[in-house]
């Protein structure tokens, strides 16, 4: 069935600039997509791309769209490169083929995102209250002792039962990591996440390098290590999986492709998966948690879900999530509302 096929740009400031150790990010770019087929029922998909992370950019999805000739159907949209995994989320979810998927599980934990810096312990305090017991913090940020230094402050506010996992974003250098693994193989870290990442700019040989310096931190170190930016879309997964990357997985629906193939990648894999927001709007949002929630693969993970509020423009943000999810406490997003708001 072809379906009629529009999308619209969107450009929204933050309601506070995210601090990672890419730098400040201040607006989120994406665009929304809205499918019509002949009967007139329409549906709504997200690409909301991160080309530091590896993914296509923007301009790449919306000039893909624009040469489509304003029609798609699930052949087409099936044939799109994989390199583009963020249009084919957006083409695959408006075209309905994530909203049917039955949730595996009934009820999921969710992680606290935590700021940089000597705010974490604050916003830690305001996470314990509010019932979380897993939680994020963002290193490689500031000064690198400083950090160092701040982990016990942090880590003594958490009761014994609580997880942190520390993300990097790929900020550190191999003789940094090692410092910090060091450090948390002695504490009760969770995981660390990305320590290292060479992007596509370091070309295919620095990109090796740092698969192996990875996988030989993973072998040497105690802490879990998670991928995160290195495993952007399905064929860098397809790539860890069968090395058999030994740690963690943060797997972003949103920028991951396709969400047929992504479950039918990780089913019967045993991979040790954390689902994660791409801060995306809700309509992106509902759909990635709607993934997370159909993963049959074991779930002993928090979600990395719990960031919002996030925008300026509070119509495109999503519900606030609590400390837990259930399937009933998503997928009500009224996209068309967002669609509108773009007009």
């Amino acid at each position: 069935m072809t379906h009629r096929l529009e999308f619209r740009r969107y450009s929204l400031p933050f309601r506070g600039a995210v601090r990672t150790a890419h730098g400040p990010w201040a607006v989120r770019e994406g665009l929304i997509v809205r499918v019509e087929d002949a009967a007139g029922g329409a549906g709504y998909g997200e690409a909301a791309p991160i080309p530091w992370f590896g993914s296509e950019t923007i301009a790449e999805d919306a000039a893909m769209l624009a040469g489509l000739g304003g029609s798609i159907d699930v052949e087409t949209s099936g044939r799109i490169d994989e390199r583009l995994g963020c249009l084919r989320f957006a083409l695959a979810c408006a075209l309905g083929e994530a909203t049917g998927l039955p949730p595996a599980a009934e009820r999921l934990p969710v992680a606290a995102l935590l700021p940089a810096g000597k705010d974490a312990c604050a916003a830690a305090d305001k996470a314990l209250e509010a019932g979380y017991v897993a939680f994020k913090w963002k290193v490689g940020v500031l000064d690198d002792g400083d950090e160092r230094a701040m982990l016990d402050d942090l880590l003594a506010r958490l009761p014994g039962h609580s997880k942190l996992r520390l993300d990097a974003n790929g900020a550190w250098s191999p003789r940094c990591a090692m410092k910090w693994l060091d450090l948390c193989a002695e504490r009760p870290i969770e995981f660390v996440e990305q320590p290292c990442f060479a992007g596509v700019s370091q070309g295919e040989a620095g990109q090796r390098r740092d698969a192996d310096l990875l996988l030989g931190l993973s072998a040497d170190y105690p802490t879990p290590i998670a991928l995160d930016e290195s495993v952007t879309g399905l064929p860098s997964l397809r790539a860890w999986l069968s090395c058999g990357w030994p740690g963690v997985l943060v797997v972003k629906p949103a920028l991951a492709g396709d969400p047929a193939r992504l479950l039918a990648l990780l089913a019967g894999s045993g991979a040790d998966v954390v689902f994660s927001t791409a801060l995306e709007t809700d309509v992106g949002r509902q759909a990635a948690l709607r993934i997370a929630f159909a993963f049959k693969g074991p779930q002993s993970r928090a979600l990395g879900f719990g960031v919002g509020p996030l925008f300026a423009d509070e119509r495109f943000d999503s519900p606030p999530s609590g400390a837990f999810l259930t399937p009933g406490e998503f997928g009500c997003a009224d996209a068309e509302v967002l669609w509108n708001a773009l007009s």
